[in-house]
């Protein structure tokens, strides 16, 4: 499916789209503020910063539980240490410029563009955005994660660390935050070893479908 910039609504209902073997369903369109705001809501999400953006709705999806993160012993002393800071909500665009520009084994590049950090930027300023970071003892952010939040809707964007096991300690203290608050999961969007080894599952794209209804009324 073939979208043009500007185009809205930017998706059909997240129903009658069908995604391919890798999930993708559409390419082109924006990524402007609203338009991330309807592909979320619809169970898409852009893969790419760059034209033409590919959207995605994987067949199955990785989510993780706030109980059911696994806090290994390492993260466990990490936390008890005293050396980090973890903070919510403050520091939004920071956090976002520290996963564009952290390496990672296998990329070149990275999907965060410039246009994409303003508008998740704006959403965040809008109040439907999250993040937390990770500060050391001179108060300098060295880890964090970010994403959108719509109505009790979760969605994990990306996470870095620029000193060991701060991006996990970051997870690790938005998973308590969030199960105090009655948030029953995190979308983690494509499943990986790493999420795996965290607790996330998987579920069908039909019951996703379901469970983010249901989490947008909420």
């Amino acid at each position: 499916m073939w979208l043009q910039p500007g185009q809205r609504p930017l998706l059909p209902p997240a129903r009658t789209m069908e995604p391919d073997e890798q999930g993708l369903v559409a390419l082109g369109g924006d990524i402007k503020p609203d338009a991330l705001v309807e592909a979320y809501s619809k169970g898409v999400f852009p893969w790419d910063g760059h034209f033409p953006h590919p959207w995605f709705s994987p067949r199955l999806r990785c989510l993780l539980r706030p109980p059911d993160f696994h806090c290994s012993k390492t993260l466990r002393r990490l936390d008890s240490s005293g050396r980090y800071k973890v903070v919510f909500d403050a520091h939004f665009r920071q956090i976002m410029t520290g996963c564009m520009k952290i390496s990672r084994r296998g990329q070149t590049g990275t999907w965060i563009t410039p246009e994409m950090i303003d508008s998740y930027t704006a959403l965040f300023d809008a109040g439907l955005g999250f993040c937390a970071g990770v500060l050391n003892n001179c108060g300098q952010l060295v880890g964090g994660l970010y994403g959108l939040r719509l109505g009790n809707a979760y969605f994990g964007e990306s996470m870095f660390s620029a000193e060991p096991n701060t991006s996990k300690l970051a997870l690790y203290h938005l998973c308590l935050d969030l199960q105090k608050r009655g948030v029953p999961w995190i979308d983690c969007q494509q499943d990986t070893p790493h999420l795996r080894s965290l607790g996330s599952h998987l579920v069908s794209r039909e019951q996703y479908l379901d469970m983010l209804e249901q989490a947008l009324c909420e």
